[in-house]
């Protein structure tokens, strides 16, 4: 990130909320030169409007800025490691069952949130749809046409830092997989066993030939 922009979001995370003029004295920076800096911030999804301050007197009130949810992103995060500790207590104080029980739940609320399926839908369209759904959750997911059936590649691993510790956590990705796609869906290749991506085939259903996508990927 551009170093001023970067040094406002540190001051915004440490004060709460700051107003141009307070971000502007302590830059050092002209207030015209802060405004760019938080528009550019705020196209980006980082800084929002969060209120207004009135000083003393008659003058107009001041715009106060902070940081947006996923802004702080930007900044350190031990999600990993929470979660290893959660899935190493759960599993060491509940039985098997359970904890899968409870990883199926974790996947359900993940499918709640994807696109709905139509009933008009192809299987390259919803493949399409549920590949930048899973994209967009950190799965960096594409799709690929065989002769008799179709391939889904998961080429990122959003749990790479906790699997290999809990391998029950994949469990996850398949209840994801069955619930948004039609069909049967077999775990062929997985991360976890040294490949480059988890690989899932997927039966051919009926075919539109028509989508880019559609074709032979001769580099998978």
């Amino acid at each position: 990130m551009q170093p001023v922009r970067r040094r406002i979001t540190e001051i915004l995370r440490d004060k709460g909320s700051a107003t141009v003029a307070e971000l502007a004295e302590q830059l050092g920076m002209a207030a015209v030169s802060v405004r760019h800096h938080l528009d550019i911030l705020a196209s980006e999804g980082l800084v929002e409007l969060n209120g207004l301050r009135r000083r003393g007197g008659a003058g107009r009130p001041s715009q106060m800025y902070a940081l947006t949810e996923d802004a702080y992103r930007l900044f350190p995060q031990r999600h990993d490691i929470l979660t290893d500790h959660l899935l190493a207590e759960l599993k060491a104080a509940l039985p098997e069952a359970v904890v899968h029980e409870v990883l199926q739940r974790v996947a359900q609320r993940t499918v709640q949130e994807a696109p709905a399926q139509t009933e008009d839908q192809t299987v390259e369209e919803r493949l399409a749809q549920v590949t930048d759904f899973l994209s967009s959750q950190g799965y960096e997911a594409r799709w690929v046409a065989r002769n008799d059936h179709y391939e889904l590649h998961a080429c990122n691993c959003p749990y790479a830092g906790v699997s290999g510790r809990h391998p029950e956590i994949c469990l996850m990705d398949q209840v994801i997989l069955q619930q948004l796609i039609p069909g049967t869906i077999r775990l062929e290749s997985r991360v976890l066993d040294g490949t480059t991506h988890c690989r899932y085939l997927i039966p051919a259903g009926k075919k539109t030939n028509q989508t880019p996508d559609s074709q032979p990927d001769n580099n998978a």
